[in-house]
């Protein structure tokens, strides 16, 4: 019999970010997980933001085994498939304007690898060769590989490897709450996006290859919405200098702010997308970079795309892939993403009401979140010492609730708590998830006497 099969962790061989042992996952459906032990959580986070369609979907896995009949690789230099070639489609189909070319990977950093690859092969392509600089924000996250990094802005992750990275620019994130600024004000978004045009100017827009941000903020910046105007005018200042606009839609994309993608809620198209978490939405690894066809044909016409992956289109990840899209629009999920997004806000910010610690609530359809403050007036964060952000989703996990939590002002410290169910969530499973939360954060509250609800 395995060791494993009295839900007791073995002594593992397996390492990951810290020495922390976790109960041993059974199986897993809808928005349940099951432990061998017994225990059943409510996926308050879609694992990591990722598990959009929900656990265990028969039709997504069905297609799967479907794929598995017939091969469960090709390599894109030997073989076209049926699989990878009807989800370059699909996801052509949903994405704006031009964007009529994918390349898949599988995963989000892989994606933005390939994003920043393809835009510098454009601007070599184009004799723009000093074109090389790529600006993004701080805080923010882009991924784990060093080219990925080089774009993050999150000390805790960077820092270490500063020496092996060719660190790019940054430009403050759009927190006009945290900052004090009217979010529905034209004018805070101008002001943001001046920074932007600053950023250009001063670095030499001959040498400035792109733009990266994500249109609703992920785990850096707490499902961080931008104020009014800000897209507009980013997308703007793009255009009058030749800087290429990414959208990095890795964790706000697939249908989980109640759109496709997150950047159709200000009607703004950006030239290249990446997408991963949601569109394999754990049934496969998978990602992807959507580009319009003037990059891409520009790109091949010099000779190509000197770029590429092993699992690049694996047909049994883009079949997968492709079932997600299918189960996502036939179940009309991203519209659900709405329906239910506005009613968990609703009661999170009933939570905020009770709550005194809880300063802000913010985001859009199921990628939600509140921050964690000591004084909501002036906007101090808790004391950092505290780990408030590790601490609430260590009380919700001992609720059977699962969490994501990051520190919010670069990693340093504030604390921010994401809350994003799968978008197959209900009334009924939003009422478990509160309440499961509001006994993790009364626990909370218990442990900082000072500030109490």
């Amino acid at each position: 019999m395995s060791e494993f099969a009295t839900g007791q962790p073995a002594p593992s061989r397996l390492f990951y970010q810290t020495r922390k042992r976790r109960p041993i996952l059974d199986r897993a459906r809808g928005i349940h997980m099951w432990t061998k032990d017994g225990r059943r959580f409510l996926d308050g986070s879609s694992g990591a933001m990722v598990c959009n369609i929900g656990h265990g979907d028969e039709r997504v896995l069905a297609a799967m085994r479907r794929q598995m009949e017939r091969s469960t690789f090709g390599y894109r230099l030997h073989f076209e498939t049926e699989a990878s070639e009807e989800l370059a489609i699909r996801l052509c189909a949903l994405c704006p304007r031009d964007m009529n070319r994918a390349f898949l990977v599988s995963g989000g950093s892989e994606a933005v690898e390939s994003a920043l690859k393809l835009a510098r092969s454009a601007a070599v392509a184009r004799g723009e060769g000093a074109r090389f600089k790529v600006i993004s924000r701080f805080p923010s996250y882009h991924g784990g590989s060093l080219g990925a990094l080089a774009l993050t802005g999150y000390d805790p992750l960077t820092a270490p490897y500063a020496p092996m990275m060719q660190n790019m620019p940054k430009i403050p994130a759009p927190r006009a709450w945290l900052d004090g600024l009217d979010e529905s004000d034209a004018a805070t978004g101008e002001h943001y996006a001046s920074m932007l045009e600053k950023r250009i100017l001063a670095e030499g827009p001959d040498t400035v290859l792109a733009f990266v941000e994500e249109p609703v903020g992920g785990a850096a910046t707490g499902a961080l919405v931008p104020p009014e105007g800000y897209p507009q005018a980013v997308r703007r200042i793009c255009d009058r200098y030749g800087v290429l606009l990414i959208h990095d839609e890795v964790m706000s994309g697939a249908g989980r702010t109640g759109r496709f993608l997150a950047g159709e809620h200000w009607g703004t198209a950006p030239d290249i997308v990446i997408l991963s978490k949601g569109l394999g939405a754990g049934y496969m690894p998978l990602g992807a970079m959507l580009a319009n066809d003037d990059i891409v044909e520009t790109v091949l016409d010099a000779g190509g795309f000197p770029h590429g992956f092993t699992y690049a289109g694996n047909p049994l990840a883009c079949a997968a892939g492709a079932a997600v899209l299918d189960v996502m629009l036939a179940d009309d999920m991203i519209a659900n993403a709405e329906r239910m997004g506005a009613l968990l806000r609703a009661r999170l910010e009933a939570l905020a009401q009770r709550f005194e610690f809880i300063g802000d609530v913010r985001g859009k359809g199921l990628l939600l979140a509140f921050e964690l403050v000591a004084d909501r007036n002036s906007r101090q964060p808790l004391p950092a010492t505290l780990n408030a952000f590790e601490r609430v989703v260590e009380l919700a996990y001992e609720e059977e609730l699962i969490l994501y939590s990051r520190r919010s002002r670069g990693g340093l410290e504030g604390d921010h708590v994401l809350v994003c169910p799968p978008l197959i969530v209900t009334r009924q499973g939003i009422d478990e998830l509160v309440e499961k939360l509001t006994k993790a954060l009364e626990r909370f509250a218990d442990t900082i006497p000072d500030i109490r609800p």
